[in-house]
């Protein structure tokens, strides 16, 4: 098993900068890919940004040039940079973990808050 926990979150204004960071315990050689994902008020979840054990990043479009996701390896830690951010950024952000055969782990969620 896999244990992820999330950190980071906060309220900030339009425009500004946020850092997430995950931090994974437990059988953590297992895993390949990790993930961000965010579920904003009266939205589904949906995948924000994943990078793979070799550094390989993928990002859906609204983020693409405003998020950075990263990993350190050594930590077993994963962070997703956030710059620009705009109030429909508001969202509880979930860390995702998954094995290199396919099993998927979820943290608890940290609350993202662009308003002025």
């Amino acid at each position: 098993q896999v244990q992820l926990v999330e950190s980071g979150g906060g309220l900030v204004q339009p425009g500004g900068s946020l850092r997430l960071s995950c931090a994974a315990s437990g059988s953590v050689d297992s895993i390949n890919t990790m993930a961000w994902y965010r579920q904003g008020p009266g939205k589904e979840r949906e995948l924000v940004a994943t990078i793979t054990r070799g550094a390989s990043t993928n990002y859906t479009d609204s983020v693409k040039g405003r998020f950075t996701i990263s990993r350190d390896n050594a930590k077993n830690t994963v962070y997703l940079q956030m710059n620009n951010l705009k109030p429909e950024d508001t969202a509880v952000y979930y860390c995702n973990a998954a094995w290199f055969n396919g099993m998927p782990f979820w943290g608890k969620g940290t609350l993202a808050t662009v308003s002025s």
